[in-house]
């Protein structure tokens, strides 16, 4: 991943600008989608007719189609060219996204939600491919990296406040919409100024495709179906049971096939498989805020779809500029304590959050902590992305962008259904609604604050680098 398909002058440069706004925005569009359908929940709840358990499955069932099928995405654009998929990504999630804004009942959102989330399964590692092939190792690189990074969170900000705009002010349908002009727009641009890369000869693994993402299907759903019907009903445990075996058998094939949907060897760096590990348990963490703070907020403290959404703000607007200036900070003291001090962060600010009750006051009980959040995840995500990806050797270099995003995306998954576990097991507290629906929250942010401080311990063990600063407080970025 060496090679510069873009010579270093100044039409090199040029082009190697505007493909680097093309893969933000592609990949901005993706985290929107993700968060903006948080704050239109309660509205596209009671207008489709969703139960609470089954509301989940609106963000589950793209995640779960998103992180399961990553890993066959990364792969096909090594085989088939990363600009042939990330065009074929962007036409799919545009077709979906169609399809969204205008489903009539559950089962067809849900559904066409999954297909939404194969499209961005094909553009996702396609885009940070594409950057690595397009800038070169070294600052340049690292700073692509970081602003990629840093799009990840902001974008997950951003969408919140514009989902409630759109819900309360228009439709939670025009979040999908808005997808159609943009995603045209972006194919034709990246058709004029994205240039394609060298093909590698070899398969699609599809066997492990196929055991990865029903594994993953299996124990989200084993999970969401024992809060609605019990651990011990046969819904609950026999998908669970399944996911174990469907999940192992994936990592046997794995290791046995000659091309590998993921090489294992990437698991053999401790930095950067910690670097996966926290991304998951951070993801899984922080989904909880996205999740259920929307419907705390609407829920218990009254606010319309776009209060909410605009309460969020604390969060964006400090998370926003704390990217901002990571590149900087990683400079002076290092990738990984940068990283460290962003999870600490987050897991403290989810910490504090988690005292919400229905009496709470939004500046005192959730505004201050969800700026610390915002800080959090402002320092961590850019650091998190940089620790995946780097040393990984060239024709490696699609697999570990793919498992950056799975861990990204299945972390997310498994997080929600996880809480929702911990949110239906926490019912009975009160025949008060306001109450009782705060007292869920609160448990449930409880239990994202464990996950959190689960990954600040993986970042402590197995990502930060025990080694003095030099005199002057000067490091180059983080190699790892």
């Amino acid at each position: 991943m060496n090679s510069v398909p873009y010579p270093t002058t100044a039409s090199g440069t040029a082009r190697r600008g505007a493909v680097l706004l093309l893969v933000l925005a592609s990949y901005l569009m993706i985290v929107l989608d993700i968060s903006i359908v948080f704050t239109g929940l309660p509205r596209i709840r009671d207008s489709l007719g969703f139960s609470p358990a089954t509301l989940s499955w609106v963000h589950t069932a793209y995640t779960l189609s998103f992180g399961g099928l990553l890993m066959a995405g990364a792969r096909a654009g090594d085989l088939l060219g990363r600009k042939r998929m990330f065009m074929l990504g962007l036409a799919v999630f545009v077709a979906a996204s169609l399809a969204i804004g205008l489903a009539q009942s559950p089962a067809f959102l849900v559904a066409a939600r999954a297909v939404q989330g194969l499209g961005s399964a094909i553009l996702a590692p396609a885009t940070l491919a594409l950057l690595s092939v397009t800038f070169p190792e070294g600052a340049e690189r690292s700073r692509a990296l970081g602003w990629y990074g840093a799009t990840a969170g902001v974008g997950a900000s951003i969408g919140m406040v514009l989902g409630g705009v759109l819900a309360d002010l228009l439709s939670w349908r025009v979040g999908f919409f808005i997808n159609v002009p943009l995603g045209l727009a972006l194919i034709w641009g990246a058709r004029c100024h994205v240039a394609e890369t060298p093909r590698q000869t070899g398969r699609l693994d599809m066997p492990g495709a196929a055991l990865s993402t029903l594994g993953m299907v299996g124990l989200v759903y084993g999970l969401v179906e024992a809060a609605e019907t019990g651990w011990f009903a046969l819904h609950s445990w026999m998908p669970l049971l399944a996911a174990v075996l469907l999940l192992g058998a994936f990592f046997v094939h794995e290791a046995r096939t000659a091309q590998p949907l993921l090489p294992l060897g990437l698991f053999k760096d401790r930095v950067r498989s910690g670097a996966y590990a926290a991304r998951l348990l951070f993801l899984a963490g922080v989904i909880g805020f996205w999740f259920y703070l929307t419907q705390y907020l609407q829920g218990v403290l009254g606010m319309r779809p776009l209060q909410a959404g605009l309460a969020f703000l604390p969060a964006t607007l400090l998370q926003l500029l704390t990217a901002m200036s990571v590149s900087r900070l990683t400079y002076r003291f290092g990738n990984d304590r940068v990283l460290a001090a962003g999870v600490a962060l987050t897991a403290a600010g989810m910490a504090w959050l988690a005292q919400v009750s229905a009496h709470s006051s939004y500046f005192a009980n959730v505004a201050l902590p969800m700026a610390v959040l915002g800080i959090g995840q402002g320092l961590a995500l850019s650091p998190l992305t940089i620790a995946g990806v780097a040393g990984v050797a060239p024709q490696d270099a699609g697999a570990a962008s793919g498992l950056v995003n799975a861990s990204h995306q299945l972390g997310g998954s498994v997080g929600l259904a996880l809480l929702v576990v911990v949110f239906s097991a926490s019912g009975g507290y009160s025949a008060d609604a306001k109450v009782e629906l705060a007292h869920r929250v609160a448990r449930s942010l409880d239990a994202s604050a464990v996950l959190l401080f689960l990954a600040l311990l993986v970042v402590l063990t197995c990502v930060v680098q025990r080694r003095p600063l030099p005199p002057n407080n000067q490091v180059a970025p983080a190699s790892h």
